[in-house]
């Protein structure tokens, strides 16, 4: 346990670099809060931490400054790294000048045959009379002594003769050649039979004998006859064919389906793999958190302060585009600030590689230590080296997650800034005996008055429900009624969330109903009041609700509405 009594008044007594000191100037930071004062040090040491503040006390500085300096050496070797490696693959890739300087003379000597120099010179006289014969000729047809302009050689149009869509028009050629066919082949049969036949001297010789009796002759004839019948059958037979063939319908051709382009997906092999350019590096710090407002409220802190230091910080989160967080971590990454999702899907398509992690932090470590989260925090765990630096924050370390805390850290550091489960001191609290069905009402006239210890407009006022379908009926209701309303919960789109969320922060929306999903570490200053539409189940809950309010100093009203059938979770909250 660290003694609380030893407090610090500057940053720069907790041991940050000059870097992580402009950084701080750069975030208005100018005194360190007790968290701060204690957890700076203990983590510079190397030390593992648990540690436990109220909400709006600084932790996320507390955790992401030391941890930046930590990982500063492993950053700048990897930079280094790829200096030498890009140096290294400029140098091979460049032509060895000194080589080709040796074997290529400025003032080489060949030596030319006779004879073949000979040649060589009349060719080169003949060549240059031909030009001189086509340069008077040129300035023949051009006096005036302008170039010539070259003769455009005639384009031609290439074009297919379209066919005949007329059947009748084939089938009657087809016609005629077949019966032009058949008469050649007639012919050709006659004329070979007459050649054959063996005539007398006389050329007209009778086919028959004196007497009238049909003579030998007489057979060779018959046969030419009966061939000649064959052959006029064959051509028949051949023209009807091709009338059937003309007659029948032409098919159209078939369509060509056009190939679409698939749309390249997240699902693709290693991106490092297909980018041999790509020098990825890290991450050297993991920062895991349960919701996305919270990560990129830790983006931001971070960001800036590794403006000042060199250092480079991606976030991942849902609700994002896969293409470009992946993008973002193959151009390199010290430290990751990841929601556990997202996080377990990038590392199953190997995007991200845990294996140089040098320090875990676990924000809001009761809620990612429970049963919902811890499945997916102990996958996250084991892809992480054994040997590193493990860091617990939050409001609230229940006796249930104690078990888990101690496998997982070894002699941590424990800070208790207070007592667990104990609010801030500038929140005032206020219970509300009500029925359900006299809640909007009474939500209304509280916030229209102000309430009985303000006495005036609440300017920002931020309502908790129980469930999601809660939050929609009541936003629905105080929409009717003319409030200017914005809700939030998880089965919102991330623009539309972020869009909630900046207009209750900018104060164009008066009234934000949202789940526990806003509870946990969003920073928003100025809220005026936290309603608890509904008694939270989970002590620990109600902590991280009421500590939306009250923050940096400020002064906060939290009102309860206690309906008859939430008496049993009310008494869980006071004790």
């Amino acid at each position: 346990m660290v003694d609380t009594r030893i407090m610090n008044n500057t940053f720069a007594e907790l041991g940050l670099n000059e870097h992580i000191l402009a950084g701080v100037e750069a975030l208005g930071f100018t005194t360190p809060t007790p968290v701060q004062s204690q957890a700076i040090p203990a983590v510079l040491e190397g030390r593992d931490i648990v540690a436990s503040a109220q909400t709006g006390t600084g932790k996320t500085a507390a955790f992401a400054l030391p941890v930046l300096q930590i990982i500063a050496p492993a950053s700048r070797a990897a930079r280094e790294a790829i200096v030498s490696a890009t140096t290294i693959e400029e140098q091979a890739d460049a032509p060895d000048v000194t080589a080709f300087a040796a074997t290529h003379d400025d003032s080489p000597s060949i030596s030319v045959p006779a004879s073949l120099g000979d040649r060589a010179g009349d060719a080169a006289i003949d060549a240059a009379s031909r030009d001189l014969s086509n340069d008077k000729d040129d300035f023949a047809t051009n006096p005036s002594g302008e170039a010539p302009k070259p003769k455009r050689r005639p384009r031609r149009h290439h074009r297919k003769k379209p066919p005949s869509a007329d059947p009748t028009t084939s089938t009657g050629e087809t016609t005629s050649t077949a019966s032009v066919a058949a008469q050649e082949s007639t012919e050709t049969t006659s004329a070979t039979h007459e050649a054959v036949t063996p005539h007398s001297g006389d050329a007209s010789a009778p086919d028959t004998a004196s007497d009238g009796a049909p003579s030998q002759k007489a057979a060779p004839a018959r046969k030419r006859k009966r061939r000649r019948a064959r052959a006029q059958e064959d051509a028949k037979k051949d023209m009807q064919g091709v009338q059937s063939d003309a007659q029948e319908p032409t098919k159209p051709k078939p369509k060509r389906k056009r190939k679409r382009k698939r749309k390249k997906s997240a699902n693709l092999p290693d991106s490092r793999a297909n980018n041999p350019n790509a020098h990825p590096f890290g991450p050297f710090a993991l920062i895991v958190t349960p919701t996305r407002e919270l990560a990129q409220q830790i983006d931001h802190v971070v960001s800036v302060v590794c403006e000042h230091t060199g250092q480079r910080a991606v976030i991942v989160m849902g609700g994002a585009k896969f293409e470009r967080q992946i993008r973002e971590l193959e151009a390199g990454c010290d430290m990751l600030v990841a929601t556990p999702g997202r996080l377990i899907d990038l590392i199953e398509h190997d995007h991200v590689n845990l294996a140089q992690v040098q320090v875990l932090v676990l924000d809001e470590a009761d809620r990612m230590l429970d049963m919902g989260f811890w499945p997916s925090v102990r996958r996250i765990v084991s892809s992480l080296p054994p040997t590193r630096q493990n860091l617990l924050f939050s409001a609230t370390i229940p006796p249930s997650i104690q078990s888990t805390i101690d496998a997982m850290l070894h002699d941590p550091v424990r800070i208790e800034i207070a007592r667990v489960g104990e609010t801030a001191d500038t929140v005032e609290e206020h219970l509300c005996p009500v029925t359900q069905g006299q809640k909007t009402q009474l939500l209304q006239e509280l916030i229209r008055t102000g309430g009985a210890e303000q006495g005036g407009d609440i300017e920002r006022v931020l309502v908790f429900c129980r469930t999601k379908q809660r939050v929609d009926d009541v936003c629905r209701t105080l929409k009717q009624t003319g409030f200017s309303v914005e809700l939030m919960h998880s089965d919102r789109p991330q623009k539309l969330r972020e869009r909630a969320l900046e207009r209750f922060r900018t104060g164009t929306c008066q009234i934000l109903v949202a789940t526990d999903v806003m509870s946990r570490g969003i920073d928003i200053s100025g809220i005026d009041a936290v309603v608890n539409f509904d008694v939270p189940l989970d002590p620990e809950d109600y902590v991280h609700r009421v500590g939306r309010t009250g923050r940096a100093g400020a002064t906060g009203h939290a009102y309860t509405f206690v309906a008859p059938d939430e008496i049993s979770p009310l008494r869980e909250i006071e004790y």
